[in-house]
């Protein structure tokens, strides 16, 4: 099988080390000249909580040749028209792209590439950016054994197809079929609205988050506001990881709040020197997701007549870094929520 590793990041470095070691021919695309001439130089490293070196083809995108049989999209959703343009030449009638991006841009990808080459996915294991070849693997390497991805067709039904790209999968880690994608999709989105969306706002790792009172509350109730506005929408969120994410939800009276922090610090705490993707392009100086992470949430809360306070402040400050190219402050960021917090508790 012919596998097309397009945005080869901290992520798909990983996926792309350990695809190479199999029985496919793989080829780590990416924009960033520094980085496949690394890859190619001296092959992809892993480090982290798996130390890993493989040997691997990489290449730009415009050194694209012939079709694929299977793509592996990691790139970021703002540069989904860019990028799907430049596939389009390289996929045919049997050709998958499995979409293993954040957020759920299913509609977007059917839109452009058509249903029946679409397959969806989630990533359940951290990554960090090191250095051009070089990539961290911040979850706990028993959890990425067991649940590194989880896949499904669109439409539930469990293919042939399905299952082969499960099989190959598995050369990296655990992978699971699902029959409810989407489901799975808005479950992975809870957990980049929660903590990716807060290590971005607050320019820290996911330790920090868990370690300040007034961070994880806010990252548990943006999990919350997530729950809520998936449930108006009538999505049926799936388990992540083993982990049913409905157990985020807080009560009206939010006195369940403390036992809700508690659960958060315990699913999270494996994975506590994760940095969002988010802050990384922070720190790169590049325009990050977050219209399609805590932004999404806000656009379909107000679409939905769904209250989603904390994550109209997530998205106010990183856009706000955006534009100053300044990065983010934990101690000054934190009175935002420290005050946002003080008015939700006073209200109830």
């Amino acid at each position: 099988m012919r596998i097309a590793i397009m945005g080869t990041g901290s992520l798909g470095t990983i996926i792309g080390a350990h695809l190479s070691k199999g029985v496919h021919q793989v080829e780590c695309i990416d924009v960033n000249t520094d980085h496949i001439h690394a890859l190619n130089r001296n092959g992809a490293t892993v480090v982290g909580t798996v130390n890993l070196k493989a040997s691997v083809k990489a290449i730009t995108p415009n050194e694209m040749t012939d079709i694929y049989d299977l793509v592996l999209l990691l790139t970021k959703q703002v540069y989904n028209k860019s990028v799907l343009l430049q596939l389009q030449a390289h996929m045919n009638e049997a050709s998958i792209l499995l979409s293993l991006q954040n957020g759920v841009p299913e509609e977007s990808l059917i839109e452009s590439l058509g249903a029946d080459r679409i397959i969806g996915g989630s990533v359940e294991f951290g990554a960090t950016w090191v250095k051009p070849g070089v990539s961290q693997l911040t979850s706990d390497k028993h959890a990425f054994s067991a649940h590194a991805f989880q896949i499904g067709e669109l439409d539930g039904q469990m293919t042939d197809r399905v299952n082969q790209v499960k099989t190959v999968l598995e050369d990296v880690g655990g992978t699971i079929v699902s029959n409810n994608l989407i489901g799975t999709k808005w479950s992975k989105l809870l957990v980049n609205v929660a903590m990716s969306g807060m290590s971005a706002a607050l320019g820290c790792t996911y330790g920090d988050i868990l370690n300040n009172e007034a961070a994880v509350t806010s990252a548990v109730m943006l999990a919350d506001e997530t729950l809520k506005v998936g449930y108006a929408n009538n999505i049926q969120f799936s388990e992540l990881a083993g982990v049913n994410v409905g157990i985020f939800s807080i009560n009206e009276d939010k006195s369940n709040l403390p036992r809700v922090i508690q659960i958060a610090k315990q699913a999270f705490g494996p994975q506590a020197l994760l940095k969002a993707s988010m802050l990384q392009d922070l720190e790169k100086g590049l325009q990050t997701e977050v219209d399609y992470i805590n932004g999404y949430i806000s656009t379909k809360g107000t679409a939905l007549q769904v209250p989603t306070p904390v994550n109209d402040l997530v998205t106010s400050l990183i856009k706000q870094a955006e534009e100053t190219k300044q990065l983010p402050e934990f101690d000054k960021n934190i009175k935002a929520f420290e005050s946002l917090l003080n008015k939700e508790m006073a209200v109830h």
